[in-house]
């Protein structure tokens, strides 16, 4: 009786939290493109006290005793239905109930043995399909969870993780710091650059290219503390998917003719995900979808699907026990030019 009342005491709490003004908005837009799934989503993104937490082990300072403790307590590891390229190094483990451990702290010169994330925020690592001794770019790279994801898949033979926003940079270089020994930290490049003009100052060198885009962060923009900034926010919006499109021409170019490029956002929205991936294939000949539907249908155990129209596009949404997500993931192919 107490946990109940203690319970809703802190839901109270972050209700009174959550930004009117971006709700608002939110619900007007999102009751549109998802119809009834809508009112799942809005539940789960307005309680955190339902979300979840993944824990992505780190190969290269293992946590034996870790993964014999969450053994006991009932986690299971994710893609338990394995992908055909799902790589054995990468583990991740996740409950069905809500709950967080702890983070690690940063030490210099200690590798920290795990990284809390989304769990959805595998599935665009995964899509890209990374081998031993691949030149790979992350254009976008801040935080870093995905970078060092990357690198629990394969051992690139280069990675060049770029962030332009410099106080992410700095968030950046010490999560890499965190979590990759010091023999790997020769084969990786962290760079300060214009994410847009890469492509042009590295034409065709990459195997694989992540675009994990600047986007209109749903979970995070609803608990703006600030109305006027998150009303100046939701203006500026619009100007998004210009951004993003710009950032996939530049990854476009970088990218070698056979390489795959995937692009991935924390939204729901459409104009950000089908519409700047429909705009990139419309308006480029050498670029081709690739179906990753089959990637939905394996993970659907541990994901909640959302309907994209393409084959080449999927949507993670949160619902109770699957609170994962808003995860897009659009993966494409650059093909040979005669």
């Amino acid at each position: 009786m107490v946990l109940t009342r203690l319970k809703a005491k802190s839901e109270r709490k972050l209700a009174k939290q959550i930004c009117k003004v971006v709700l608002d908005h939110f619900e007007k837009q999102y009751s549109k493109e998802l119809g009834d799934a809508w009112n799942t989503v809005r539940d789960i993104l307005t309680s955190p006290s339902c979300w979840q937490h993944a824990i992505l082990f780190n190969r290269f300072n293992y946590p034996f005793e870790l993964e014999k403790d969450l053994h006991l307590k009932g986690y299971h590891t994710l893609f338990q239905e394995s992908l055909p390229y799902y790589p054995k190094s990468m583990k991740c483990y996740l409950s069905r109930i809500p709950s967080r451990m702890p983070s690690e702290r940063h030490q210099i010169g200690n590798l920290k043995k795990y990284y809390l994330l989304n769990a959805a925020s595998l599935i665009p690592v995964l899509a890209l399909e990374l081998r031993d001794g691949e030149k790979v770019l992350d254009l976008c790279a801040a935080p870093g969870g995905k970078s060092v994801a990357m690198l629990q898949c394969a051992y690139p033979g280069y990675l060049h993780c770029n962030e332009y926003d410099s106080l992410r940079l700095r968030w950046l270089r010490q999560t890499l710091e965190s979590f990759i020994p010091q023999p790997l930290v020769n084969v990786i490049k962290v760079s300060e650059l214009d994410g847009r003009e890469v492509g042009d100052a590295q034409p065709e060198k990459f195997d694989k290219v992540l675009v994990d885009a600047p986007c209109s962060n749903d979970r995070s923009w609803l608990f703006s503390s600030d109305s006027q900034k998150a009303a100046c926010r939701i203006s500026q919006r619009r100007n998004l998917p210009v951004l993003q499109i710009e950032l996939i021409r530049s990854a476009v170019k970088a990218l070698r003719p056979g390489g795959l490029l995937v692009y991935s956002t924390c939204t729901l929205s459409k104009a950000e995900n089908q519409d700047v991936i429909n705009e990139i294939l419309n308006s480029h000949s050498n670029m081709t979808p690739v179906d990753i539907k089959e990637m939905a249908r394996t993970c659907s155990q541990d994901f909640t699907f959302a309907p994209t129209g393409q084959e080449c596009g999927l949507l993670v949404i949160p619902e109770r026990g699957k609170a994962w997500g808003p995860m897009y993931v659009a993966k494409l192919k650059k093909s040979w030019t005669i």
